[in-house]
């Protein structure tokens, strides 16, 4: 049995690895491939193509990237033709993973949406399209199964794969102690997974921190970076300030920095999810061109583009969508923070706020879950009574 990923995430690059590694515990036969991140290929699977380098967001950020995207979508054509997988499992990453369903159904291959895009958020009118070329949309969240089930589509509901890995991950007791409350309000800062979110963003989070530190000296930032190449993006940015600020830059201790911070700023993300898990206080800040803000404005419920806001549908994640002068963002959201540092009481109600929302959501277990549909589905009667 083989299957084809097509994922071009960071995150997706990581729900996808775990999803592997279940799938060929079942099945150690299983042979994986398709495009994807180094998660996956540590997993077992046979990048075709690494499209995680290629992630990006926003129309113009897109364009030079077309023909790239083309020549994916062409060679993954003629993979089917050739090799015949038996199954395409899609994550996210609509906009390219729209061509590479057409491609399989147009080849009669069994085609998987797992971690489908937020259709019921953007784009309804997409449905058609996920008719047309979807075999089996695996969601994860609550009230997607009933909206994908009253358009027509098979659907089921398997739970969000991030709440796997916060039950799971085992977290690093020495960064803990180290790092941990002694006598300094921890404020955790997550700048994002794409480096053109850190461009955009980090400056505006340089200034935030600077206006806390004056306000609370024995602050401390712990910056959560997703990789080497982001801390050196962020300590080159900060550097050009010429500020002084208690800033510690680390990478791969997302988890540990959302555990131990009193209260975190981030870009919006997947992550907010962690945050939910944690219980952690955190105000969003998420820098769009003017027409993307304005899209937001028209279409997004409560013009929110963090996830834990729209399923709970309120904003018990503070959120600042900046487009034109960001100043007033910066204003509000030090003003938040400052808040949540001088009164606990506002923290505590926060946490209680999201505790009730991870009651609904955080639930584990989305990964076997989903490996166990996929071959199910995939397993004839006769293999599946053998068994």
């Amino acid at each position: 049995m083989e299957i084809f990923f097509s994922v071009g995430e960071p995150s997706g690059d990581q729900h996808a690895a775990r999803l592997i590694a279940e799938l060929r515990r079942r099945r150690p036969d299983l042979k994986v491939t398709g495009y994807g991140g180094p998660l996956m290929e540590e997993q077992g699977c046979r990048l075709q193509f690494r499209l995680t380098d290629l992630a990006v967001m926003g129309f113009l950020r897109v364009v030079p990237l077309l023909l790239k995207f083309v020549r994916l979508a062409r060679e993954a054509k003629r993979y089917f033709r050739e090799a015949r997988p038996d199954a395409v499992v899609l994550v996210d990453f609509p906009g390219f993973n729209w061509w590479i369903a057409r491609y399989a159904k147009a080849h009669g291959i069994t085609v998987f949406y797992y971690l489908p895009p937020q259709l019921w958020a953007w784009a309804p009118w997409r449905i058609r399209r996920m008719r047309r070329f979807v075999d089996h949309v695996l969601c994860s969240l609550p009230f997607e199964k009933q909206w994908y089930a009253q358009r027509g589509m098979s659907v089921e509901y398997v739970g969000h794969p991030f709440f796997d890995q916060v039950v799971e991950y085992p977290l690093d007791r020495c960064f803990l102690a180290n790092y941990g409350n002694q006598g300094v309000i921890n404020v955790g800062m997550l700048p994002g997974s794409r480096g053109h979110e850190v461009t955009r963003n980090w400056p505006l989070m340089i200034q935030i921190m600077n206006r806390l530190f004056r306000q609370h000296p024995e602050v401390r930032f712990l910056v959560a970076c997703y990789s080497a190449a982001h801390r050196e993006l962020c300590e080159a940015m900060l550097a050009e300030t010429g500020l002084a600020l208690p800033v510690t830059l680390v990478v791969g201790k997302t988890p540990e920095v959302i555990e131990i911070a009193d209260c975190c700023l981030m870009v919006s993300g997947s992550v907010s999810l962690e945050i939910v898990a944690r219980k952690t206080p955190a105000a969003v800040i998420y820098r769009v061109g003017r027409l993307t803000k304005l899209v937001l404005r028209l279409m997004i419920p409560l013009n929110s583009i963090t996830l834990p806001n729209i399923i709970a549908g309120r904003h018990v994640l503070p959120e600042r969508i900046v487009s034109w002068s960001p100043n007033r963002d910066i204003a509000a959201l030090s003003q938040l923070l400052d808040e949540w540092i001088s009164d606990r009481s506002q923290l505590d109600s926060t946490r209680a706020d999201l505790s009730e929302l991870a009651e609904r959501i955080a639930q584990p277990g989305a990964t076997s879950r989903t490996a166990k549909l996929v071959l199910d589905r995939l397993s004839p009667p006769a293999a599946k009574k053998a068994a």
